[in-house]
């Protein structure tokens, strides 16, 4: 097993940075790679950004690329979310999740491709 805590979020204006960050514990030894998703009300889950565990691959969505950054600190077993330049329809809650099933590349762009989550924190970009 392995669990998720997420922390940080809030509010911030249009424009603004925000960091939300995950520890993980547990069985961190078997995760084989990190991601983070939002949700905004009425959407589905969407892909943000993505981390392989010990590789350091990092994957963004289009949407977010030159404004998001995802970081490992590897003597917390924490991954990090910083999120830059916001606009307002990225107010959504942001979910942490985790795969410890090898699984193709391509995986780590869809929720299908993770067996962990954490609870999620809400972020809300005001215009």
């Amino acid at each position: 097993q392995v669990q998720l805590v997420e922390s940080g979020g809030g509010l911030v204006q249009a424009g603004g940075s925000l960091s939300v960050s995950c520890a993980a514990s547990g069985r961190t030894f078997s995760i084989y790679a990190m991601g983070w998703f939002r949700q905004a009300p009425g959407k589905e889950r969407e892909f943000v950004a993505a981390r392989a565990w010990n590789s350091g691959n990092v994957y963004y969505a289009d949407s977010v690329k030159g404004r998001f950054t995802i970081s490992r600190e590897y003597a917390k077993n924490t991954v990090y979310l910083q999120m830059n330049s916001l606009k307002p329809e990225e107010t959504a809650v942001y979910y942490c999740a985790a795969a410890t099933v090898p699984r193709n590349v391509g995986s780590v762009y869809a929720p299908s491709g993770y067996d962990y989550w954490g609870q999620g924190t809400q972020a809300t970009i005001s215009s």
